[in-house]
């Protein structure tokens, strides 16, 4: 058997973002129940279901030859792999926490202080960087409830809205670092030519998810103006009406950005400003 061997999460959020991704981007696969392994119906690929921790170091080990998982268990495993792209999910950042009553006000003050955290290699390095020796407690989960516990004087963990930390009487010392979902590669890099095109497929989704088609009818004098607010990927595609004073336009515009697009288009005297998703692209 060769075929190229992809490793996604067996379960949880992380495992929903991974297969919908590879769906969409025509990796179609059934997963049996309890299976390990499925088969993609249209290439020569084949997803094993792992542990998303296991995932960075089965792909150096050469088990796996592509892996989707967070870019946080990337760091912390120290595996030498290719990061061949960030998938635009699954974004989180890294940080140190102390107690809001804490006097604690930079990283060196941790000098001497215990640090919880299920990231003990990236915490590690981190606490090197800044000159702190600290006694790390190493755990695999609720660390946010270690200070309040008694067993650390601060926490190093994952970081989102910042409502737990609320919760716990928690505020941010020092982020160490952001991260989000990332498609990863053995360096040997068996399968070149196929997991070229992988990447290339998952990056017309990534794309897509990024942009919408934006399409307005324009008065042609207000064009320039039009076009320095929707430059477009590369450049807008302009089409004439049957009104010589108009003209309607096509570009895609990034996503966060619509809303805002809309309201200056339509100061500006556009009309009929519609938006449609892409489901995929190649740019």
């Amino acid at each position: 058997m060769n075929n190229l061997r992809i490793g996604i999460p067996s379960k949880g959020r992380l495992a929903e973002i991974a297969g919908e991704l590879l769906k969409e981007a025509g990796l179609s696969f059934r997963r049996q129940e309890r299976s390990l392994f499925a088969r993609c119906r249209e290439v020569p690929v084949d997803i094993t279901f792992l542990r998303t921790e296991d995932i960075p170091v089965l792909c150096a080990e050469g088990a796996i030859d592509m892996g989707i998982t967070g870019g946080d268990l990337l760091a912390e495993s120290g595996a030498e792999l290719a990061n061949r792209l960030d998938l635009g999910v699954g974004e989180c950042r890294l940080a140190v926490c102390v107690p809001e009553e804490s006097r604690i006000s930079s990283p060196a003050e941790l000098d001497g202080c215990r640090v919880a955290t299920s990231f003990p290699n990236v915490t590690q390095g981190f606490l090197r960087e800044h000159k702190a020796k600290a006694h790390l407690v190493n755990l695999s989960g609720s660390v946010e409830i270690m200070i309040a516990l008694g067993v650390a004087d601060a926490i190093v963990d994952l970081v989102e809205t910042g409502s737990t930390l609320a919760a716990n009487r928690l505020r941010v010392l020092a982020e160490i670092g952001r991260y989000q979902t990332v498609l990863v590669q053995n360096p040997a890099n068996r399968h070149g030519e196929l997991a070229d095109r992988v990447v290339r497929r998952l990056e017309g989704v990534v794309i897509a998810r990024s942009y919408s088609l934006l399409e307005y009818n324009v008065p042609r004098a207000k064009l320039p103006a039009a076009e320095k607010i929707t430059p477009g990927f590369n450049s807008p595609t302009i089409s004439a009406l049957e009104d010589p004073d108009w003209c309607a336009v096509r570009v895609m515009v990034r996503r966060t950005e619509i809303i805002s697009i809309m309201e200056q288009l339509e100061a500006l005297g556009a009309s009929a400003i519609l938006e449609t998703a892409i489901t995929n692209c190649r740019l």
